[in-house]
């Protein structure tokens, strides 16, 4: 899989995208991820990347031409599957997204940033909108860094594990059930018998029980979508 990423700050990107899982599938050629710096693509001698917005309002807008121009010069070397832009009033990223996501070949990122982006780059190049949250970051930076995460995560050799991912939590539209390891006993407090018994069957079933229990009580939305 390929991961292209667009941003006018591409340091903010290096140490997620440089630890942990992301870091060893970016080592076992899992993945390639490649950060491409807006700047170079600016107009003038100052490489402008953004501009006052017409009709006036507070804040700066990302322009059209930088944009199109790095999209175009990317797609001359492949085609790609989406061209994602991560906003907060993007559609929700959803475990379901990132499975869907985690099968395509070719992808690219853009981060918006300032007050946002020129809507005739989401109308002629995006072909998907994500929002990690009901909320407003600085810049898109940080959300590509989570999707990158969670769709890298669960390409096949990411994990040392190869089946930790399909347990995670909401794969399944419930949540994951309690986890214990040692001591099994501290300070009084008790790890539940069952988890000690040996006895596989009764194990799932506590673990059945409890994700189930969990979301009924944090996350009752997740067992409407379930059923619909």
């Amino acid at each position: 899989m390929r991961i292209d990423i667009i941003t006018v700050l591409p340091a903010l990107l290096e140490s997620p995208l440089s630890h942990s899982i992301v870091k060893r599938a970016r080592e076992r050629s899992l993945v390639d991820i490649v950060v491409h710096d807006l700047r170079p693509y600016g107009k003038g001698t100052y490489k402008h990347t953004d501009d006052y917005p017409f009709g006036g309002g507070a804040g700066m807008v990302l322009m059209i031409e930088p944009v199109y121009r790095l999209i175009e010069d990317l797609k001359k070397e492949r085609t790609y599957d989406e061209i994602i832009y991560t906003s907060p009033d993007g559609l929700a990223f959803t475990q379901k997204e990132a499975n869907r996501i985690s099968c395509l070949k070719n992808i690219i990122l853009l981060c918006g940033h300032y007050k946002g982006i020129d809507q005739r780059i989401r109308d002629h190049l995006i072909t998907l909108e994500l929002s990690i949250g009901d909320y407003v970051l600085t810049g898109g930076e940080l959300a590509a860094a989570v999707i990158t995460d969670a769709v890298v995560r669960l390409l096949p050799g990411a994990l040392s594990d190869g089946e930790s991912a399909l347990t995670d939590t909401f794969q399944d539209n419930l949540l994951a059930p309690p986890i214990y390891t040692r001591p099994a006993s501290f300070h009084g407090w008790e790890v539940p018998q069952v988890l000690l018994s040996g006895d596989p069957v009764k194990i799932q079933q506590w673990q059945e029980k409890e994700s189930l229990s969990r979301t009924e009580r944090l996350r009752p939305d997740l067992l409407t979508d379930l059923s619909e």
